[in-house]
C-alpha cells in the first residue's frame, strides 16, 4: 500500500510537471524589458543616460554592481530563502494566509523576490486569482532564468516613486554613484523605499525615511548579518539626500551610439572622462573668443594612435544651443577639406618615384584645361621644393603632383580609408579634390591622419570599449612616404604658425596640416605626434563664411593647447625612418641626381629603385660667338672664334613666368641663322586654346580666341598660324587673340605655332555657334 501511495505520489508530480511545460508553452513568459539606455567612459562611469521607450529611469544593473552587502541586505529583507524555493515559497504562504485569517484582513503577502519580479513585469489587481497567476509566472521565470538574473530583474524594476525604477536608478540620482560604490547606510535606504515608495520619498526631507532605515539597520546587527562596527557607522550616517542632475555628457557620440545599439541597455566607450573634461573647457574657451567674429561652433575629436580608440568626442561646444544648431554633429558633418587632404598627395607622389622633398616644383599660373588654380594669398613662387610646397601649403603643386599619381589612385585610396562621401561622389572628382573641391568629416580626416601617424596604415577608428581589435587594415601610404610627409609637416618655419600675440603658447612638438574651405566656411588643424591624433573644425554649421576663418588663426591654437594638455611635458618619443627609407646627393636647384655642372648640392630622402633617377641638365654649356649674339650647334659650330659660355635651364612654364616678371635669367642667344638643320625637340608648348576642347561663340559676334604658349629660353620670336594660314609673329610670351570669321564659326580648327629655330606644335579644337 505504501508502495501504492508512491507510485501515485511521483505520478501525479510527473503529471503536474507536464502540465506546467504545456502550460508554459502555450503561455511563455519572456519579459521584454525597457531600458534607459546608458553610455559609460572607458572605466565604467556614466557619462550620459536617456529615457527608456516607456518614460522611465529605469536603469541596467549589472551582475558584477550587485555586491555581496546589496545582496546580504537585500535577501534578509524580502526574501531570505531565495536561493532556496523555486519562486514560491509553501511555508511562507502558509503562515501568511494564517496571519491573514486570524486577522480577518490582508496583512501579508508571502511574495518571494521571484513573485515580485513576476508582478512588477506583469503588473494586475490584487486577488487571489492573480495571485495563483503570478505564482505560476514565478515558477517559470525560475524555470527560465539563474538565481542571478532574477535578483537582477528585480534590482532593474524596484520602484522609487514617480518614473524612477531600479536601484542603479536611485543610486545615481540620489547619491550619484553606482550600486557597487553605495555604503551600508545607503543600500538601507534603497532596499526600504520599495515597499513604500510613495511615503518613504527620496525627493524630499524625510524622517520617517530616516527611523525605517535605522530600524532595518538595527535589525541587521541582532540578526549579526553586518559587523557591529559597520552598522554603528551607517547608523551614524547622514542620510544626505539630493537629487542630482541626468547625466548628460557626450550627447552627440552618446545619441549617435544609443540609435546604432537601440536594444543595448549599456554601451561601453572608448572616452577618457578627464580628457573629454579638459577638451570640452578648452573648445568653449576658444569658441568664445570667436563669437565676437560671428564664429559659433567648433568639433573635436583625440584618438590614441595605438589603440584607435577615441579617447575625446566633440560635436559642438553646447548642444543645448539651438540658435546655432548645437545639436549637430559636427564630428560627422559633411564639409570641405581644404587643404587637409595634401599631405596624402605628396605621399602617394614620392610612393610613385615622382617627387622627392627637395625636388623643385613648379609654382606658376597653369590652366588643366579651364581649371585655372591660385594660391590662398594669390602669389607665384616660379620654383619651390616639394618640402616647402607642402609645408607653406601651396595649391599649384599639390595640383600638379595629383594630375601626375591621377585622381582614380587618390579616390581609391581615401576609399580605403574609410572616406564615404568621397566614395559617393568618385565619378564626379577632378583635379579641385586636393584643394577641398569634395566632401569629408572630421572623423574621416583625423583617422587618416592617425594612419601617417601608423606608417601609413589605415585601421577604422573606436568608440566601443567592448568592440575589441579590429583586425582591418589597409596600407593607404608607405612607411617611408609617410615619415617623409610627417618631417615635412613638423617644420615650424610656414606660414600657418599662429604669431598674434594671444597665440602665444608654447608649440607643442607634433606634425599638423591647416585647410581652409572656399569662402572661409571651414578652418580645419589636424596634429599627430606618435601616441596622439587631434582633429580640429571650427566653423558655422549653418555654412556661413567669415573673413578672418583660417585654419592657421581659427584651428591650430586650439589644436596646441589640447596637446598641451595631453602631454604637458611634451614627448620624448619620435617617429624613426624606416629601413627602406635611404639618402642621396641630390642638386640645391632641381632635386635631380647632380650632373657635371651641379655645384651646389645637398642631401635628400628617396626610396632606392623607386625615386626618379634623372640626372640634372639645369645648367647647359652653349658655343657662343665672342659678342654673345648667336649661338652655334655642333653642325655650324665654326672651327675657331667662338666661346663656351653656361646658361641656365628652366621648364617652359617656369621660363614664361619669370619673363612676365621681368626676372628671366640670361637666355641662349639666337641660333645661327646660316644654320640648316631644323631642331624638332623642345617645340614651343601652345597653353591656349587647349588641344581637344570644344569652344562655343556668338553666331553674329564671335568672340576673339586666345593664343598663347610657352616657349624654350632661347627663343625671341614665335609664329602662329590658323588653319595652316600664317597670321601673326609675336613675342613669346605675348597673349595673341584671333577673331573667327562671323557666320563660319562651325568645324574643327587647326592652331598652330613655330619659334624661330624651326620647332612647331599643331593642336586641334573645335569651334561651334549659337
Amino acid at each position: 500500500m505504501r508502495k501504492q501511495h508512491w507510485v501515485l505520489f511521483a505520478g501525479s508530480m510527473v503529471a503536474l510537471w507536464g502540465l506546467f511545460l504545456l502550460l508554459d508553452a502555450c503561455f511563455p513568459f519572456r519579459p521584454q524589458v525597457a531600458y534607459a539606455p546608458l553610455v559609460l567612459d572607458r572605466d565604467g562611469t556614466v557619462l550620459h543616460a536617456r529615457l527608456s521607450a516607456d518614460d522611465k529611469w529605469r536603469m541596467y544593473t549589472e551582475l558584477s554592481e550587485i555586491t555581496p552587502t546589496l545582496r546580504q541586505a537585500l535577501l534578509f529583507k524580502e526574501d531570505r530563502f531565495f536561493y532556496y524555493h523555486m519562486g514560491v515559497n509553501p511555508l511562507a504562504m502558509v503562515r501568511a494566509l494564517a496571519s491573514n485569517w486570524r486577522s480577518g484582513r490582508r496583512t501579508s503577502g508571502a511574495s518571494t523576490i521571484t513573485m515580485q519580479v513576476a508582478r512588477l513585469l506583469d503588473p494586475q489587481p490584487r486577488t487571489y486569482g492573480n495571485k495563483l497567476r503570478e505564482m505560476f509566472r514565478a515558477l517559470q521565470l525560475e524555470w527560465h532564468y539563474s538565481k542571478d538574473e532574477i535578483l537582477q530583474l528585480y534590482l532593474n524594476l524596484v520602484p522609487y516613486g514617480s518614473n524612477l525604477e531600479g536601484v542603479k536608478s536611485a543610486a545615481l540620482l540620489y547619491f550619484g554613484r553606482s550600486p557597487n560604490h553605495l555604503s551600508l547606510a545607503q543600500i538601507a535606504t534603497l532596499t526600504v523605499v520599495p515597499n513604500r515608495p510613495s511615503s518613504l520619498r527620496l525627493d524630499q526631507p524625510n524622517d520617517e525615511l530616516l527611523a525605517v532605515r535605522n530600524q532595518w539597520l538595527r535589525a541587521f546587527r541582532e540578526a549579526n548579518v553586518f559587523p557591529v562596527q559597520a552598522v554603528a557607522d551607517a547608523l551614524a550616517e547622514p542620510l544626505n539626500l539630493r537629487r542630482r542632475p541626468t547625466p548628460r555628457g557626450v550627447p552627440h557620440l552618446a545619441r549617435r551610439l544609443t540609435q546604432t545599439h537601440k536594444r543595448v541597455p549599456v554601451v561601453r566607450t572608448t572616452i577618457d572622462r578627464r580628457v573629454q573634461a579638459q577638451v570640452e573647457t578648452l573648445t568653449e574657451t576658444h569658441i568664445r573668443h570667436w563669437k565676437q567674429r560671428n564664429v559659433h561652433n567648433a568639433a573635436v575629436m583625440v584618438v590614441d594612435n595605438r589603440t584607435r580608440e577615441v579617447v575625446a568626442y566633440l560635436g559642438s561646444p553646447d548642444f543645448e544651443d539651438g540658435t546655432h544648431a548645437g545639436q549637430v554633429d559636427g564630428v560627422r558633418a559633411v564639409r570641405s577639406p581644404g587643404s587637409t587632404l595634401k599631405p596624402l598627395v605628396y605621399a602617394l607622389a614620392f610612393d610613385e618615384g615622382k617627387v622627392t622633398p627637395k625636388r623643385m616644383l613648379p609654382d606658376v599660373p597653369t590652366d588643366y584645361d579651364g581649371y585655372a588654380p591660385e594660391n590662398f594669398d594669390r602669389q607665384f613662387h616660379g620654383q619651390v621644393t616639394a618640402e616647402l610646397a607642402l609645408s607653406h601649403s601651396l595649391n599649384l603643386p599639390a595640383v600638379q603632383l595629383l594630375q601626375e599619381v591621377s585622381v582614380p589612385l587618390l579616390v581609391q585610396r581615401l576609399k580605403q580609408a574609410g572616406f564615404a562621401t568621397i566614395a559617393r561622389q568618385q565619378h564626379y572628382l577632378g583635379l579641385s579634390t586636393v584643394l577641398g573641391g569634395c566632401g569629408t568629416t572630421l572623423e574621416e580626416l583625423t583617422a587618416l591622419y592617425a594612419a601617417l601617424a601608423d606608417q601609413g596604415r589605415y585601421r577604422p577608428l573606436r568608440t566601443l570599449a567592448t568592440a575589441g581589435d579590429d583586425t582591418t587594415t589597409a596600407a593607404v601610404v608607405s612607411p617611408a612616404a609617410s615619415f617623409v610627409v610627417t618631417e615635412i609637416l613638423t617644420q615650424l618655419e610656414r606660414p600657418d604658425l599662429p604669431q598674434r600675440e594671444h597665440h602665444a603658447l608654447r608649440v607643442p612638438r607634433i606634425a599638423w596640416k591647416t585647410g581652409t574651405s572656399y569662402g572661409r566656411r571651414d578652418a580645419w588643424s589636424i596634429g599627430y605626434n606618435e601616441r596622439y591624433t587631434v582633429g580640429v573644425w571650427v566653423g558655422n554649421f549653418s555654412g556661413e563664411g567669415v573673413r578672418e576663418l583660417t585654419g592657421a588663426d581659427a584651428a591650430t591654437p586650439l589644436l596646441f593647447k589640447l596637446f598641451n594638455m595631453l602631454e604637458p611635458n611634451g614627448t620624448e618619443r619620435w617617429f624613426r625612418a624606416p629601413a627602406a627609407l635611404g639618402f642621396r646627393l641630390v642638386c640645391a636647384e632641381t632635386g635631380l641626381v647632380p650632373g657635371p655642372a651641379c655645384e651646389h648640392q645637398v642631401v635628400d630622402y628617396f626610396l632606392p629603385l623607386v625615386s626618379e633617377a634623372r640626372v640634372c641638365d639645369h645648367w647647359q654649356e652653349v658655343r657662343v660667338s665672342p659678342d654673345e649674339t648667336l649661338s652655334y650647334c655642333p653642325v655650324c659650330s665654326p672651327p675657331a672664334g667662338y666661346k663656351r659660355k653656361r646658361y641656365r635651364r628652366l621648364p617652359a612654364p617656369v621660363l614664361a613666368f619669370q619673363r612676365a616678371q621681368g626676372t628671366a635669367p640670361e637666355v641662349v642667344p639666337p641660333h645661327n641663322p646660316a644654320c640648316t638643320r631644323v631642331w624638332q625637340a623642345d617645340a614651343p608648348q601652345i597653353v591656349s586654346p587647349v588641344d581637344g576642347k570644344e569652344y562655343v561663340v556668338e553666331r553674329t559676334e564671335p568672340a576673339e580666341l586666345m593664343l598663347q604658349c610657352q616657349a624654350e629660353g632661347d627663343v625671341k620670336e614665335v609664329y602662329w598660324y590658323v588653319n595652316d594660314q600664317f597670321f601673326k609673329a609675336a613675342s613669346p610670351t605675348e597673349p595673341v587673340f584671333w577673331q573667327p570669321d562671323a557666320g563660319a564659326t562651325d568645324g574643327r580648327l587647326k592652331v598652330s605655332c613655330s619659334d624661330d629655330r624651326g620647332r612647331n606644335t599643331d593642336v586641334w579644337v573645335r569651334l561651334s555657334s549659337w
